[in-house]
């Protein structure tokens, strides 16, 4: 048996590598959209426009707490589908603590949950541009 790895395996390989140090989850996308890799892309490119976190963080500084779940909720769909892990993981808490009234907690996980969207732009950017 041959176990040497074609071009589209390396690359595979390195793509999921170079997005794990974004908190994006290759794999788990590629199981969530059936190995349907361009579908993924144009998905997870066209979050690039997504403005739930801009809007959490408005409804955040005006105490708008219910705009802010609704974002924090949204953002937490979005990136759970798109196999944003840290992402998904900073934005369920962000999303529960404002749920259950916990607004002061919200406000000190916010910086967790912008970090986390701020690396998965990052990452998103370079893939784009082919910097990856």
């Amino acid at each position: 048996m041959d176990d040497t790895l074609t071009v589209q395996e390396i690359d595979r390989d390195t793509l999921i590598t170079k997005l794990a140090t974004y908190g994006i989850d290759y794999t788990d996308a590629m199981d969530r959209m059936d190995g349907n890799a361009d579908l993924y892309k144009k998905l997870a490119f066209k979050y690039l426009d997504n403005d739930c976190m801009v809007d959490l963080q408005a409804a955040m500084e005006v105490a708008d707490y219910d705009a802010a779940y609704k974002a924090a909720h949204t953002l937490k769909g979005a990136s759970g589908n798109l196999s944003f892990k840290d992402l998904f993981d900073a934005s369920a808490v962000e999303s529960a603590e404002l749920f259950q009234g916990e607004y002061e907690a919200a406000a000190s996980t916010l910086p967790q949950v912008l970090a986390a969207h701020q690396k998965v732009i990052e990452g998103l950017e370079h893939w784009q541009d082919g910097t990856l």
